[in-house]
């Protein structure tokens, strides 16, 4: 059998579609998760990445928090953290929250310090406060980029959040690593599919995200 067999039997086998271990229930576990870690991960780095950029500071020292986030091995870290705090969500929240806080934070800072200093001299110029020239000056102007960082961070999110079925929760891990242990390869397949549909999807949903929300003005100077 080749991959396509595989997908095929996969989902058109009925008993993948209902009960605990159902393509509806693992999906949702799967997309809590991600979306948990990204939610968390946007709370930290949103904030810190707009002050910094705003204020043009600590460009130095997010280069070096993102090179050491992106340098700790996201599963090393999920074995540390099970050892050291027992079963639960913490454990794999974590991993995938130091995944993601350095596309957002890195991102968001460029993407401030991207914006064209003359609107923001001149808002300045008209006696707006520090919050409204970032609130309504540079942050319409940088929000592409700043949408760019958090995709990126979704993205690596929902492919790493498969890590979860290591440490016996669910999401759609379970169908990977059940799988390769069961040596059922229907099941290896059908969850790395789902999680490439689920990467796309989560493409497309930014990309919707964005149609909506940056001007035209600066979709068309993007």
């Amino acid at each position: 059998m080749n991959v396509l067999d595989f997908a095929h039997s996969f989902f058109g086998d009925p008993a993948h579609w209902h009960g605990y271990d159902g393509i509806p229930t693992r999906l949702v576990e799967h997309l809590t998760y991600s979306l948990e870690a990204l939610l968390v991960a946007a709370v930290v780095a949103l904030p810190v990445g707009l002050v910094t950029g705003h204020y043009g500071r600590g460009g130095n020292a997010l280069a070096l928090i993102a090179t050491a986030g992106r340098a700790l091995p996201s599963f090393g870290l999920l074995v540390l953290m099970f050892i050291w705090l027992g079963f639960g969500l913490v454990p794999v929240m974590i991993p995938l929250v130091v995944l993601a806080v350095p596309p957002i934070l890195v991102t968001t800072y460029e993407a401030m310090r991207s914006v064209d200093p003359s609107p923001v001299d001149a808002a300045r110029g008209m006696g707006m406060s520090e919050a409204r020239v970032l609130f309504q000056v540079e942050v319409p102007v940088a929000l592409p980029l700043i949408l760019s960082g958090l995709r990126t961070a979704a993205i690596q999110i929902i492919s790493t959040a498969t890590i979860a079925a290591y440490v016996s929760l669910g999401g759609l891990g379970r169908y990977i690593i059940d799988g390769l242990y069961q040596r059922d390869y229907e099941k290896v397949v059908g969850g790395a599919t789902l999680v490439a549909a689920l990467a796309l999807v989560t493409l497309a949903l930014f990309w919707a995200v964005s149609r909506l929300t940056v001007s035209r003005g600066v979709r068309g100077s993007a």
